[in-house]
């Protein structure tokens, strides 16, 4: 269903100001069979983001808006005082004081963890995510960081050199015929087709291995933009009027740019695996 009309939650989301940002930690959501997937968003979104199968999407914004549209932190008191007081107890001001925005960057940091999620994952499905004090705080915060800018920012990302490949269909040129849309991912050979002209390759393979329920960012990209037929025949008739090829060159560039994101994410990732806890 489509709403034109701001509602309660939209507010209690970004408050007053509907231009800023509120930087969102989305994950699924307890109920779900699937394994843990978390991802971060920069305003609301739809419930059903990371649904694969049952369950839907769970999430913990940076903010929190009261009724007048004033802005609170949500990490609470009590939590930062319990990072502190683990982290930094001696109550000297060390170099680098821990803020409630470290702790959320903490946060995303070990719902990243492939250890973290193998090792609770029974609990996961059971209950909201528990979150642990590891050895090195500023590490954990530091990748959550990273991970989240890079999250957040994907179209702004240095995008990858990846090789296109076009070559005409000459008949359905001569037909005034747009190319037929594909979408198809090949990731062993490491390429995509999207249409029958232009097949994207020299995607490496760390770029799969970068996934948000089960697959991965460049499929979930792939998947979106596919051309599907309304199974409504009213709706076919008047509002069927998407076509791949007119977003075509913003897909190309979109899927470069994730794939730096895929591949420096997964270089995290692998990285968590090492460290101590």
């Amino acid at each position: 269903m489509l709403s034109d009309r701001l509602t309660e939650y939209h507010f209690q989301f970004l408050g007053k100001d509907l231009t800023k940002s509120n930087p969102t930690i989305a994950f699924l959501c307890v109920y779900s069979s699937n394994p843990l997937a978390a991802m971060v968003v920069s305003g609301p979104f739809d419930y059903c983001l990371l649904k694969r199968g049952n369950g839907g999407t769970e999430s913990v914004p940076l903010w929190t808006f009261d009724s007048s549209g004033e802005r609170q932190e949500n990490v609470t008191d009590w939590a930062l005082r319990q990072f502190r007081k683990h982290y930094q107890p001696d109550r000297k001001k060390p170099a680098r004081l821990i803020t409630k925005e470290d702790i959320f960057h903490y946060v995303y940091g070990v719902l990243h963890d492939p250890v973290y999620c193998e090792r609770y994952a029974m609990n996961l499905k059971r209950e909201f995510p528990r979150i642990p004090f590891y050895a090195e705080f500023w590490q954990w915060a530091d990748w959550g960081k990273e991970l989240m800018d890079l999250h957040i920012g994907f179209e702004q990302a240095v995008p990858a050199k990846l090789i296109r490949t076009d070559i005409p269909d000459e008949k359905s040129r001569k037909a005034g015929m747009a190319p037929k849309a594909m979408l198809k991912s090949y990731k062993d050979a490491g390429y995509i087709v999207l249409d029958n002209e232009t097949t994207i390759s020299g995607i490496p393979r760390e770029a799969w291995a970068y996934t948000l329920g089960n697959r991965s960012a460049l499929e979930w990209i792939l998947d979106q933009y596919k051309e599907k037929k309304p199974k409504d025949p009213t709706i076919r008739e008047k509002f069927d009027t998407y076509r791949f090829a007119d977003y075509k060159e913003k897909v190309i560039d979109l899927l470069t740019r994730v794939t730096t994101v895929s591949v420096r994410t997964v270089a995290i990732v692998n990285s968590m695996k090492k460290a101590a806890r």
